[in-house]
């Protein structure tokens, strides 16, 4: 993933989120990460792995095709 795409994704988790009305805390906890983790992700500076994107798009409530697309 570029740089630009990475952000476009993690805009793309912050809008859900906040859509959902969650913390990055809350996100975190339901999902097993580290607060500071979705931040990164968030911010664009992570890439996740295929499991990650699971469990971020159950907790988020979208199908991980979604996010692929």
């Amino acid at each position: 993933m570029n740089k630009n795409t990475l952000k476009i994704f993690g805009n793309t988790i912050r809008f859900y989120r906040n859509k959902l009305g969650i913390t990055q805390e809350k996100l975190a906890e339901e999902c097993g990460f580290h607060r500071t983790y979705i931040g990164q992700i968030e911010r664009g500076e992570r890439r996740v792995d295929a499991a990650e994107l699971k469990e971020l798009a159950k907790i988020l409530k979208k199908d991980v095709n979604y996010f692929l697309s």
